[in-house]
């Protein structure tokens, strides 16, 4: 990895991770082209540079979480989910990490589901609940939907907003908790990768740190600019824009893999 590789990656990180167009998949794409996906400090790096996007979500909604223990309750059912699959699916998820095919076909898919999905939920725009009135069935329903993410390419946001949305909240409710929800999964999900990086008796050198603290505030920075901006134009435009964005990159994907060059993974 290179600074300039570093500097890329926590763009991408910061600019995707909060929108529904999977930031994993992302990542493998970016890290794909640079030759360098199947490093393993490359794969330590795109996991620990969430932290600088879980950063973001704190910040911008600090009042939130400290509003009261209900709220980190229900964020824990919500979280519940994940942390079981994740366990149990782990060597799973590991290869298909390794999959820019199962990237390419996943964005594809959820591209058509984000195009209907304003035309399937026009009346939840109606209702006003607020994420402190969310009950936990609700939440963990939106948990188990959570899991979907788990298939690269997919979008956790992506995810956890349209299952929201299936327990009758309105855009900006859905994703603010898909926001709030993204915060102890993606802690947990960095935390683990460093835990078994350090039991396998991985070190960092003084160049890889400096990578990840430059590529932290990168991401943070840039998740702080891309929640903002998300939030205002899904509340007023939908999900559409992002269904076809999705759907002409994964064909382009799959273009160049099977007919240009594979991607090396």
């Amino acid at each position: 990895m290179t600074y300039l590789y570093a500097i890329i990656l926590a763009i991408i990180e910061g600019l995707t991770e909060y929108l529904p167009v999977s930031s994993t998949g992302h990542m493998i794409i970016a890290s794909s082209f640079m030759k360098i996906a199947n490093d393993d400090f490359t794969k330590l790096f795109t996991i620990v540079i969430q932290l600088g996007a879980i950063l973001a979500v704190v910040i911008l909604y600090f009042k939130r979480f400290f509003q009261s223990v209900d709220f980190y309750l229900k964020l824990f059912v919500a979280f519940i989910p994940a942390v079981v699959l994740g366990l149990l699916l782990n060597d799973l998820i590991d290869s298909l990490l390794e999959s820019p095919i199962t990237v390419a076909i996943m964005l594809i898919i959820g591209g058509f589901i984000l195009i209907k999905t304003d035309d399937w939920f026009i009346e939840n725009e109606k209702n006003t609940v607020e994420n402190s009135t969310i009950s936990y069935a609700t939440a963990f329903k939106i948990g188990l939907f959570q899991c979907l993410a788990m298939i690269p390419g997919t979008s956790r946001s992506g995810a956890t907003i349209i299952g929201g949305m299936t327990q009758k909240l309105n855009r900006k409710t859905a994703a603010e908790f898909s926001f709030f929800l993204a915060v102890p999964t993606m802690f947990g999900a960095t935390a683990k990768k460093l835990y078994d990086y350090y039991k396998a008796g991985f070190q960092l050198n003084s160049e890889q740190i400096n990578f990840l603290i430059i590529g932290n505030i990168i991401a943070f920075i840039v998740a702080l600019i891309a929640i903002k901006s998300f939030i205002d134009y899904l509340s007023k435009n939908g999900f559409k824009i992002f269904g076809y964005y999705r759907i002409i990159l994964g064909v382009i994907l799959l273009i160049i893999h099977f007919t240009i060059f594979k991607l090396s993974i």
